[in-house]
């Protein structure tokens, strides 16, 4: 027979069994498109975000040659006329930042009175306002997008007027008024606690976040500070050579040796580094689905071919080659696989839009809050998760194809089947298994834990290919009087001599319920080991802050006798103050936190401590460093610390003392500032600044009330404003929060950022069981003719059911202690290996042993309940009558 009727043979073959079987061709279509669609649809929804929050970064920081930052505490202001007088610098543009809080209130009550009540009732419902100062005269070159622009008939003076602001969409929006109604309105704030009087004078194009334009000189006397600036925007004149500049600005006298020269691509670099851990394991976690996809395929095409297993032998009777056959199960996939891609990507393109319509970008990990990105469709993207799909499908179909490429014909067209299997090896598994490890091992790739992932993949192979060698073993231990039981002998010499079949059964275990142990445990394992540090780290039972903003280098600040003031009050019985602020220690990373705190003597808070405290007499001053500081800046205890020393150098050299020395005392944990934070002090870090200006200025008060509780709360809280404002000024507007609701508020957070992740896991898990039911029923009803037999024989339709159903209890219970242990083994590369690369803090590995035995008993009762339901139909009187195709 030549080759094109063949082909025309295997053609029609493919296209009637695809016909005939539409169940089975919808359930393969729909695991390959809910795996590319989760996939597609998260990266679509990070990417739309990304962009999105870049392009307002842009718009609001403009597109300068150059930045200059202080590594903390703000550039002197004497250093601005020196670089703009610097030879080759075209502009120069002084920036001073804050943030503000705009209080609820009733838009159509604009009374004084009112506003004021609602600014200190309502402080802690309000929404930030970044405020940003500027020279408006030389804005335009360097962020037109801030570019005041007036009401019709505006006073253009409203430049420079110390009570007007310029406005952009999202902070009107915030104040629910309309373009029309913001025309000189009078506009409120708090800032460090005070209500502060304005007017809306204009707008401004940039998009994002609610931002203001305010005048330099303005915002100066808002916050006090006439001394400092946040950064400085630099335009460089044409054809000048930045390393040049870079020279002339290191010799002006004003430079200190803490002020950084960034690109602007660092700030785009670092918004992208924000989120890139978050993102990327949430695209992984989406491909576990596309990963049971394949698996479910694999279920569905092996139950394809041993149904059609004469037909498979029927056609090489008639001269199609094993390779034909082969060929025949792959283009099936392929058929299955593209169809399955472009529907995902089309279902995971209406995923995205339609995420992005609800939760505006953010897929709770918190990045991007406030975002409201419009979609962005990838082409690339889509031909990449598309190709993905198919090479899904067709790993998915190699199996059973190689099943269909190895037929017997003349067996199978006598029911016999396969009469030998081959001796499993355990070399390739241990070799998977192995290399595995070495690359659990292994260092982040540009800060992506890539060889953690595939060690995590080479651990599920190795797992699956040590299935027969261990199934073999456990044969091995079963004792020999169970086998002289003529139940039980079926069972087990079936599985001896039909290894590879009961591997199929087993594997389809194994795969879907290690992916869902792993999942569970590292979430368990987190969600615990948070809840442990929340209770280190909120020892206090109320905590005190200023209902206000912050600016770029501190947050709201409080008095500077606050705490002791409130520690004074009959009803509080110690107070203790904090403060937060940021240091940016290289232009190349993100900044990270500085926590001042009383960590010495007998009131010393405790922090979560990693590695340390130790107890050194050296000279310097101790800090005590967070597990992303340790790896990002390869620091241990007892090293020292000169780039900390560095970022201090401003407030030692106008003291004209000697550099402070720092050291690592300790290494502690931190879930919240994936960057990295340090832990000053309080003492230290008030002789390293000294009281000038708001040096000692707090920003939160850990309270302990008295145990007998004489007040109310609210008499409590009462009590503790009237201690805090200064007499004859305004009530300030302070938030007071329990360490009972901060932990509620961060439990609920980290349910927020692990729901994506909960649903991905749901699907993941119920592909698998689909695959699971698929793959007991190819077992099951390819044996219909072997049940006929033993009915021949005289077993009862009871007999053979009990056959099946112990069968399906026996490798669904064995499946799910191999899927536990490999999915214990994922879980300690997850917990152990990718958490610590991709945020840079360590947890411990906790086993919820009441949720992974659920897990497993919802397993092994799919299997069971599947081998019975199928074996139901494979055992009926069709079955006896299938023996007579062979008489």
């Amino acid at each position: 027979m030549s080759r094109s009727p063949i082909f025309l043979l295997l053609t029609s073959f493919s296209w009637q069994e695809l016909r005939q079987h539409p169940w089975r061709t919808a359930t393969a279509l729909l695991a390959i498109m809910l795996g590319v669609a989760l996939g597609f649809a998260v990266h679509v929804i990070n990417q739309s975000a990304l962009d999105e929050f870049s392009r307002a970064v842009r718009s609001v920081n403009g597109q300068p040659d150059l930045q200059l930052h202080a590594m903390q505490g703000g550039l002197p202001l004497a250093l601005y006329p020196q670089v703009a007088k610097t030879q080759g610098i075209a502009t120069a543009v002084p920036w001073l930042e804050t943030t503000v809080l705009l209080p609820t209130h009733n838009p159509g009550d604009t009374s004084t009175r009112s506003r004021t009540k609602s600014a200190v009732q309502g402080a802690t419902q309000g929404t930030a306002l970044r405020v940003l100062g500027s020279d408006a005269l030389k804005l335009a070159p360097v962020a037109p997008a801030l570019m005041p622009h007036f009401f019709e008939g505006g006073n253009r003076l409203d430049l420079f007027a110390p009570d007007a602001v310029f406005l952009n969409a999202a902070a009107l929006q915030a104040l629910h008024l309309s373009p029309a109604q913001a025309i000189n309105a009078p506009l409120q704030w708090l800032l460090n606690v005070q209500p502060q009087q304005l007017r809306i004078a204009g707008t401004v194009a940039a998009t994002g976040a609610p931002v203001a334009i305010m005048d330099i000189a303005a915002l100066q006397q808002k916050l006090q500070r006439f001394d400092r600036i946040d950064r400085i925007d630099l335009l460089l004149a044409d054809s000048t050579d930045r390393s040049q500049i870079t020279a002339a600005l290191h010799a002006l006298p004003a430079w200190q040796s803490q002020v950084l020269i960034q690109q602007p691509s660092d700030d785009q670099q670092r918004v992208g580094e924000m989120s890139r851990a978050y993102r990327v394991n949430l695209t992984v976690l989406a491909l576990v689905a596309l990963f049971t996809g394949a698996f479910l395929v694999f279920s569905v095409l092996a139950l394809s071919v041993a149904q059609r297993a004469p037909q498979f032998a029927l056609l090489a009777v008639l001269g199609a080659t094993p390779r034909q056959r082969m060929a025949l199960v792959l283009l099936e996939a392929l058929a299955l696989g593209v169809l399955g891609s472009l529907a995902g990507i089309a279902l995971g393109s209406a995923l995205a839009w339609l995420a992005l319509q609800i939760l505006g970008g953010d897929l709770g990990g918190g990045f991007f809050a406030g975002v409201q990105p419009t979609l962005h469709w990838s082409p690339v993207a889509a031909l990449v998760f598309g190709l993905l799909g198919i090479a899904a499908t067709l790993a998915g179909a190699w199996w059973p194809a190689r099943a269909a490429m190895d037929l017997p014909p003349a067996a199978t067209l006598k029911g016999l089947g396969s009469t030998h299997e081959k001796t499993p090896h355990l070399w390739p598994a241990l070799l998977l298994l192995s290399a595995s490890v070495a690359l659990a091992f292994m260092p982040p790739i540009a800060g992506i834990p890539l060889a953690a992932y595939i060690a995590v993949g080479l651990l599920l192979l190795g797992g699956m290919a040590a299935l027969p060698w261990l199934l073999g073993t456990v044969l091995g231990m079963v004792p020999a009087k169970l086998s002289r039981q003529p139940l039980a002998m079926l069972a087990l010499e079936r599985a001896r001599r039909m290894r590879h079949a009961t591997t199929v059964a087993v594997g389809g275990v194994v795969a879907s319920l290690s992916l869902a142990v792993a999942l569970t445990v590292m979430v368990t394992s987190f969600r615990g080991s948070m809840m442990e540090w929340l209770d280190a780290v909120l020892p206090a039972p109320l905590y005190v802050r200023a209902a206000g903003g912050s600016s770029r280098v501190d947050a709201a600040l409080l008095p500077t006798d606050a705490a002791q003031s409130i520690s004074q009050l009959p009803a509080i019985e110690r107070a203790q103050a904090m403060r937060s602020s940021q240091l940016l220690l290289s232009p190349d990373r993100p900044a990270i936190s500085l926590l001042i705190r009383p960590l010495k003597g007998d009131q010393a808070m405790q922090l979560p401590w990693v590695d340390g405290p130790i107890a050194s007499t050296r000279s310097g001053i101790p800090v005590h460093i967070s597990e992303a500081v340790a790896q990002l800046y390869g620091l241990k205890p007892g090293d020292e610390w000169p780039l900390l020393s560095k970022a201090f150098s401003l407030q030692t050299h106008d003291h004209k003392a000697q550099e402070a020395t720092f050291y690592i005392a300790s290494i502690w944990r931190d879930y919240v500032r994936q960057f990295g934070a340090v832990a000053l002090d309080w003492q230290d870090y008030l002789a390293l600044t000294g009281d000038a200006g708001n040096a000692a200025q707090i920003s939160e008060v850990a309270i302990w009330p008295r145990p007998d509780g004489a007040l109310t709360p609210a008499d409590l809280q009462a009590a503790i404003e009237q201690a805090i404002t200064t007499p004859g000024q305004p009530a300030v507007a302070l938030e007071f929060v329990s360490s009972t609701s901060l932990r509620e508020r961060s439990l609920r957070i980290f349910d927020r950022s692990f729901a994506v992740t909960y649903w991905l896991q749901a699907v993941a898990i119920g592909i698998g069981l689909f695959g699971i039911a698929a793959s007991f029923s190819a077992q099951v009803l390819a044996r219909r003719k072997e049940f006929g037999l033993l009915a021949h024989l005289g077993l009862t339709r009871r007999n053979v059911l009990s056959v099946v159903a112990a069968e399906g209890l026996a490798w669904t219970t064995l499946g799910a202690m191999a899927g536990t242990l490999l999915g214990l083994g994922v879980s300690v590369i997850l917990v152990h290996v990718v958490n610590p690369q991709s945020f840079h803090w360590t947890m411990e590995l906790r086993l919820p042993a009441l949720r992974l035995l659920s897990l497993a008993a919802a397993v092994i009762l799919a299997g069971v309940v599947t081998a019975w339901l199928a074996g139901r139909k494979a055992a009926s009187a069709d079955a006896v009558l299938a023996v007579k195709e062979d008489w």
